[in-house]
């Protein structure tokens, strides 16, 4: 078995605590190189984790002809480029959610991937937990009949962004709905076929990441918050679908996330998963049967390298959460609904 070999493009949190241990759980791969803006950054990097390359300029990574495929890690708003570049370099990508901080340089990496036809995966975990792959197979077998209404919820009472470059709307793209709220978004979406979204009403405001009177879990230049703390989003789909999405880092309330969906035939909720039908001429509720046998995230991104298949995380579809992410903010601003093209 060829090994594939991985370079890593950023090298903060989410290269250290998820996209390297990801690649080194797979057999038969390896990371040579890695690469930050901040060189020292990236050497510290590799020097704790035996990373033979370093580099301060992605450019550089990739014209090792030896690279087989990059993990981008780098903040929202700095993803197309080095993913555009990699895809031109003929490398396989696996992208940090979310796909971008907005959806023309998402619409950018997509168009790039098409011309290169290689894999471009975007980092949306959740797809690949058993909850979630037994919901999507129950989908797929008809159990639900039409879905016409879901709701999907991520709501913390104190929990910021990860680092403070999080909360810069220059470098993030906004706050939680592009940070947590695209993870439950887009495995509800995944959940029933990826419908297409046709038009956004959307609300999104800050009320405590800039104040000094609140009790936070964290501490930040409270002057450089700019990004929303909650938004919500009703979003109307094309086959009689409607979508509200709520999300927060802050709020005075309990946190609470997970998803439900309402079938003509049955309903299901994620986390806890139940489903909700009637049979026999009673209202029932079950934990249905477990699916398994599935690859990892990682895992089926490296499976999919080697057996050529498509992209286990397509872009195209993550690209939707995109869209709908910016209609939500343009519909707040504005104050009446958008569509989606």
């Amino acid at each position: 078995m060829k090994e594939i070999k991985v370079g890593i493009i950023g090298s903060g949190s989410i290269a250290t605590h998820k996209h390297l241990p990801g690649h080194l759980k797979v057999e038969g791969v390896s990371v040579i190189a890695a690469c930050d803006i901040d060189l020292q950054r990236a050497q510290n990097f590799a020097d704790e984790h035996e990373i033979e390359y370093v580099f301060d300029s992605h450019h550089d990574l990739l014209t090792m002809p030896e690279i087989d495929a990059v993990s981008v890690c780098t903040p929202n708003n700095f993803h197309a480029e080095p993913t555009i570049a990699a895809l031109k370099a003929n490398k396989h990508v696996i992208c940090e959610k979310p796909i971008a901080g907005n959806a023309v340089d998402g619409q950018a990496m997509v168009d790039a991937q098409k011309v290169s036809g290689k894999i471009l995966q975007i980092g949306l975990q959740s797809r690949f937990g058993t909850e979630a792959r037994t919901l999507r197979r129950l989908y797929e077998d008809g159990l639900f009949g039409h879905i016409y209404y879901a709701r999907a919820m991520t709501i913390r009472r104190r929990g910021m962004g990860l680092v403070p470059t999080f909360m810069q709307k220059s470098i993030s793209g906004g706050g939680p709905l592009i940070d947590i709220g695209v993870h439950e978004l887009d495995v509800l979406l995944w959940m029933i076929g990826y419908p297409k979204p046709v038009e956004a009403f959307g609300y999104a405001t800050r009320k405590f990441g800039h104040r000094h009177d609140i009790v936070h879990d964290g501490d930040w230049d409270r002057s450089k918050f700019d990004v929303e703390d909650f938004a919500m989003g009703v979003i109307r789909f094309e086959n009689d679908l409607t979508v509200n999405l709520e999300t927060a880092w802050a709020c005075h309330y309990q946190g609470m996330g997970g998803s439900f969906f309402m079938g003509d035939l049955a309903g299901a909720s994620y986390h806890p998963m139940r489903i909700y039908t009637d049979q026999d001429g009673e209202m029932i509720d079950y934990e249905p049967k477990p699916v398994t046998g599935f690859s990892g995230e990682f895992e089926s991104f490296h499976q999919a390298i080697r057996q050529d298949l498509p992209s286990p995380v397509p872009a195209e579809e993550v690209l939707m959460t995109a869209k709908i992410f910016d209609a939500i903010y343009e519909s707040s601003r504005i104050g009446r609904s958008v569509p989606i093209a």
